[in-house]
């Protein structure tokens, strides 16, 4: 929808569409709580007029669905009804405009009443009426069962003490919600802070205070049973402080998908009150001066000053200018930047912890650049129940300046050209030397001291100069150092720097004593010490001559540090269990005083890789440096330097796989120079140690016992996994929830809980739709885990087991999978309830005139299930029909159809279908007909909701059948026989009535045709004598066809419609119907052609059931005689009016006329005997001639004519 307006704008703006409103509101139907504050929106599209559009809300309540109430109106303020108006007005029920076309209601305050179906309207603003107006949905208001309690409290604790917590949650919802719980901290008027959570999808979530705290075990949520929910903190901080209280939330999902927490609640508080323990302290910088030379060493001293500094854990970090030098966590293990990391290992610079409190930054030899401000910094860790730290409290204290200044002046010592050694035995002296040494043999490094006594006889004035020589071992010597008679020392050529560090001193301790020292002694060193001493004495002119001079020598053997270096790794544990310690130790020989610097590496090759890497090194100077991939190591490796050796121990504790693999020790001897630089003098690598790292043996045993366990749909499956026996009480467990069908090769996982206890749904609950189905518990007990599915379907029958991975901490707080077993099998069978539907067999027959209503009913006795919707089909089978023909359906939703037999028969609109109590459906056919007839029965099939929400049909059963007759009614029509005869004059009128005397039914209509009856061949019959009559009767009689003609002179159908009028008669007739029975004719202006017979003939019409009428039967009444006279002769007028007519007449036809009369007569009086008695057709008397007159003008010469007058006739 939202990429359809711009496309639709565009079209407007084009003129290629005409736009169409659309109202669209939220879907439905919504699931709310009585009390919570809800909106609905509504949003209006494709209109016209101004942009701020209006909205109406009504609401069609339950209990008159087709009345509409009306809520609350955005244009008129009169619009609720008076139910609805005290909240409008009280502002509990509102409209929020979103924009012009969209707005949110608002009902603050949901009452049970207010559930209904809702309609949003927006009033027209367009041209014309073009789209949709308004748009319902349905609200659901459900009672709020939501119960969320704790005990209320007032907790103290001391910092670092546990805390728990338990919180009830329960609800009686019917609907399929989620919970979530919520534990919060609130102190004073501050916001509340989320502790740690439970979302709805079972995830757990801290706020960014205890997020840290959370990821390490610190914080947890734990679910007991099915409705506590406890919380837990380890180690409480004085920020925990504060009322902690729970909030539970339910929430449903929504058509659109979407999640609605319908309502909130929180319990009571805990408060809870926690004490610090005096974690206060403070951070000093000492140092001795500030001012320094380059070359100078400086020390800085960081001193903390704190309680309990043993129990606790601080980190310090070394800072210069703002950069940073080293830190040194609470292991006391220094870790340097790279510029500073190449000054440590010139042995130049020392970042070390001197106690529990002092930590120490020692720069041995100070440059110009080293000038600037240094500056410790001090933080408190805790440490974690992982093993992790946390930063806590820092603190760091004011900086320290120091200068470094550079040298001014370079010394210089300048040889005198005048000295000279002079050979031996040039000038005779009394004196003699003596040269002792502190040692003949030395180890490398050791310092060397010599000294140099003379003694001499007399000459007090007498000044030495004194020169060291050393003799090496190839015979070559070199000059150490000298002393003229002025007392000026000057070190060799080849000693002059290694001098000028302090590495060699020679000085005079007495007037007649000389010393040498010679300090870190090198191998080179080694060799024959002589001191040369010349004895000078002043001259009479005042210059120092050479009187004497003197030798002594000493030898001196220095063994090589690096002589029987060795080094070997040993353990007594090379196969350990999880969690267990081990100690590898590096043994170095030959074994070195404290003065000889051995750092020892240990280098660690993992198990399944080829690569060692450094683990951890004891420095030179005793300081501990870790390696790069050490990090596991750390807070679980010990590294300890035996003091009366250099043997280092290795001790890992709580091992773990990842300590797994072989190791190996390297130790370099180093020795310090003169200039305070560092040269390594060998390096040795010890043997291989492999140490295995097994896990510890499983003790874990699943319940394997067999189960089987059916059940009807709709109902829970419980499912349980037992273990019988764990290899540890803190083991972890992770459960995976299978099932196997038999068309399946292997089990389906549904369900995996890990150790951590995080839900993971398999692919059989993603494709099967269990998700909302399952619930997971665990037993207090620990040992139980339970899988329950809500709502068991047929197709949830199967084979079910769990996979049960036992899971433990490794002693790097990494969990690691110990074991696996699977339980026995439940075998569940999920079957449909049995078919309980039963209808009545009672047979009937039923006979039932047409247009009258039949009542057919079919009774459902017992059905499975009160809640099932019932499909009722009505059939029949009509006579020679052998299949039934569906007449009306009933659907599950109460929609109702017609069958086939329905669009046949035009029962659409005569079938009404009730149902006047449970389990009566009745089937009422109005108006029947006759082709109504039949065998009616009905069938019924039963539905059932499945727990996936679909309905399915369990069962279905036919009644017992009804024969039903439709008649139409007995023809009881009767029309008046006795109709009297009528003779009437020329001109005048004469009446033809038809009585009808009884009539088959009161709805019947009557069609009504007046005959004129006629001989076939010859005229009317009124024209024809009484002899002539009844010779054509005796000839009718005798022939084998009815010689009657009927002429039609009016006819008037059941719809009172008329047909045309007889050409005789045409513009003569008039109708009257002066009773519902009685129909007459009446003939205007009688002439004699009008004599003759005449009869009615009345049909019966009946209203058939399809609104048309049918012919049920049809009379005819007895013919009616009419005769009409003329008033004057005929003959006689023509015969006068023409001459030659009346002499023909008058002269001619008398012997001819005579004889006519006379056989006539003959005729007439012969046949009179034979046919007094006969009757005529039809049934009606003929007419009787009594006394023939004849009549006979003799003036006008006219001839006799024969004539029945009034009275002639009985």
């Amino acid at each position: 929808m939202k990429c359809f307006f711009p496309v639709l704008s565009c079209l407007a703006v084009l003129g290629a569409v005409s736009a169409q409103r659309q109202v669209t509101v939220q879907e439905g139907p919504l699931y709310r709580t009585e009390g919570s504050h809800i909106t609905i929106w509504c949003n209006v599209s494709g209109y016209q007029g101004p942009a701020e559009q209006n909205f109406q809300w009504s609401i069609y309540l339950p209990s008159a669905p087709e009345r509409e109430v009306q809520i609350v109106s955005t244009v008129d303020s009169s619009f609720p009804y008076a139910i609805y108006t005290q909240r409008v007005r009280g502002g509990k029920i509102y409209v929020e405009r979103i924009q012009g076309n969209s707005a949110l209601l608002h009902i603050t305050d949901l009452q049970a009443r207010d559930a209904g179906e809702y309609e949003c309207h927006t009033p027209n603003t367009d041209e014309r009426y073009f789209g949709s107006y308004s748009a319902k949905m349905n609200l659901v208001v459900i009672p709020d069962s939501l119960q969320t309690t704790a005990v209320p409290q007032t907790l103290h604790k001391v910092e670092q003490d546990p805390l728990e917590l338990s919180c009830e949650v329960a609800t009686e919802t019917l609907q399929h919600t989620h919970l979530s719980v919520s534990w919060l901290r609130q102190k004073g008027g501050e916001n509340p802070v989320e502790v740690i959570s439970l979302s709805r999808d079972f995830i757990l979530h801290s706020s960014s205070e205890y997020a840290q705290r959370q990821s390490l075990g610190e914080v947890r949520l734990d679910k007991l049973g099915r409705s506590t929910f406890r919380l837990t903190i380890f180690h409480l901080q004085p920020s925990d402080q504060g009322e902690f209280y729970c909030e539970a939330a339910e929430w449903i999902q929504d058509p659109d998908g979407s999640w609605y927490a319908m309502t909130r609640k929180r319990s009571e508080g805990a408060v809870v009150n926690v004490q610090p323990t005096d974690k206060e302290f403070t951070v000093r910088l000492e140092t001795d001066k500030r001012l320094h030379t380059v070359g100078e060493p400086v020390e800085f001293r960081c001193i903390l000053e704190a309680q309990n500094i043993p129990d606790r854990y601080f980190a310090v970090s070394w800072a210069f200018n703002s950069s940073l030098i080293a830190t040194m966590g609470p292991n006391a293990v220094p870790v340097l930047n790279s510029e500073f990391a190449h000054r440590e290992a010139k042995g130049q610079l020392k970042v070390a912890k001197e106690g529990d409190g002092v930590f120490v930054l020692k720069i041995y030899h100070l440059r110009q650049e080293d000038s600037g401000k240094y500056n410790c910094r001090v933080t408190e860790r805790e440490k974690t129940v992982t093993g992790e730290f946390i930063d806590k409290e820092s603190k760091r204290p004011k900086n320290i300046p120091i200068v470094v200044l550079p040298l001014t002046d370079n010394w210089v010592v300048k040889v005198p050209q005048q000295h000279q050694i002079l050979p031996q035995g040039h000038l005779e002296s009394s004196m003699s030397v003596e040269v002792a040494s502190n040692a003949s043999v030395i180890l490398e490094g050791e310092d060397l001291h010599f000294s140099c006594t003379v003694r001499t006889v007399g000459r007090v004035q007498a000044r030495f100069s004194v020169i060291w020589q050393l003799v090496d071992r190839q015979n070559r010597r070199s000059n150490v150092m000298w002393l003229d008679r002025d007392g000026t020392v000057q070190p060799g050529s080849s000693y002059w720097e290694r001098s000028s560090y302090g590495g060699i001193q020679m000085e005079q301790v007495q007037p007649n004593s000389f010393s040498l020292g010679i300090f870190s002694s090198r191998k080179e060193d080694e060799g024959q010490y002589e001191c040369h001493v010349t004895e000078w004495v002043r001259a009479v002119d005042g210059e120092w001559q050479i009187v004497g001079e003197r030798r002594a020598s000493t030898l001196v053997s220095i063994t090589a540090l690096e002589t029987g270096f060795a080094v070997t790794a040993i353990s007594r544990t090379p196969g350990v269990t999880y969690s267990d310690s081990f100690d590898l130790q590096c043994i170095i020989k030959p074994h070195y005083p404290a003065r000889v610097p051995v750092s020892v590496t240990w280098r660690f090759q993992p198990v399944g890789t080829v690569e060692f890497h450094d683990l951890v090194t004891f420095t030179r100077d005793g300081g501990v440096q870790w390696g790069d991939k050490s990090s596991t190591f750390r807070t679980r490796t010990a590294i300890e330097k035996a003091e009366s050796s250099n043997n280092v121990r290795l001790s890992i504790s709580r091992a773990s796989d990842t300590e797994a693999g072989k190791y190996q020790c390297v130790a370099e001897l180093w020795r310090r120079n003169y200039n305070n630089t560092w040269t390594r003098l060998a390096e040795r690598t010890s043997n291989l140690l492999e140490i295995r790292v097994l896990q510890p043996v499983t003790k874990l045993q699943v319940s394997k016992s067999k189960r089987t366990l059916t059940l009807v749909e709709n109902h829970p499956i419980q499912l349980n996994c037992s273990v019988k026996s764990q290899t540890s009480p803190n083991s972890h467990f992770a459960v995976l929830w299978y099932v196997h069908k038999p068309s399946d090769a292997d089990g389906k996982l549904i369900l995996k809980t890990t150790h951590n206890s995080a839900f993971e749904y398999g692919t059989y609950a993603e494709e099967e739709g269990l998700r909302g189905r399952l619930q997971f518990e665990r037993h207090v007990s620990g040992g139980l885990f339970s899988l329950t599915v809500q709502r068991a379907e047929v197709s949830d029958s199967g084979s079910y087991y769990c996979h049960v991975e036992e899971w433990l901490l490794s002693p790097n707080y990494a969990w690691y999978k110990l074991a696996e077993e699977v339980s026995g099998r439940t075998e569940v069978t999920v079957k449909q309830p049995d078919s309980r539907l039963k209808l009545s067999q009672a047979q009937g027959s039923l006979s039932i005139l047409e247009t009258r209503q039949i009542q057919l009913e079919c009774v459902v006795l017992n059905r499975t299930s009160m809640a099932s919707q019932l499909v009722v089909e009505w059939f029949v089978w009509k006579p020679n029909h052998p299949e039934r023909e569906v007449v009306a359906h009933l659907s599950r939703d109460a929609t109702f159809h017609y069958g086939e037999q329905a669009a046949k028969n035009n029962l659409k609109g005569r079938l009404h279908l009730e149902s006047p109590s449970p389990g009566v459906h009745r089937l009422l056919i109005q108006n029947v007909a006759v082709q109504d007839s039949g065998t009616y029965s009905c069938r019924v099939e039963e539905w059932l909701l499945s727990p996936s929400g679909l309905w399915y049909k369990r069962a279905e059963d036919t009644a017992g059948q009804t024969a039903v007759t439709v008649m139409r009614p007995d023809a009881a029509l009767q029309v008046d026989t006795v109709v009297p005869n009528a003779t009437v004059t020329e001109k005048a009128t004469f009446q033809l009535d038809c009585s009808i005397l009884s009539r088959s039914s009161q709805d019947s209509r009557f069609a009504v045709a007046w005959y004129s009856l006629r001989t076939k061949g010859g005229g009317k019959r009124g024209s024809l004598g009484i002899d002539e009559q009844e010779e054509e009767e005796v000839s009718e009689e005798e022939g084998s066809e009815d010689p009657t003609e009927r002429t039609v002179l009016l006819s008037v159908g059941p719809d009172a419609v008329f047909g045309p009028e007889g050409s005789p008669w045409e513009g003569r007739l008039r109708f009257q119907r002066p009773s519902p029975l009685l129909y007459r004719l009446t003939v205007l202006e009688a002439s004699p052609q009008d004599t003759g017979n005449y009869s009615c003939h009345v049909e019966e019409w009946l209203p058939s059931p399809q609104k048309g009428w049918y012919r049920l039967t049809e009379e005819e009444s007895a013919p009616i005689g009419i005769r009409v006279l003329d008033t004057s002769s005929t003959l006689q007028s023509l015969i006068c009016s023409n001459d030659a007519l009346f002499y023909f007449v008058f002269f001619y036809p008398f012997p001819i006329f005579g004889i006519l009369i006379i056989t006539i007569l003959l005729v007439r009086f012969k046949s009179r005997n034979s046919s007094k008695n006969s009757e005529g057709k039809n049934g009606v008397p003929l007419l009787w001639i009594k006394e023939p007159h004849l009549n006979y003008s003799p003036t006008c010469l006219e001839p006799p004519v024969l004539s029945i007058h009034p009275g002639a006739i009985d």
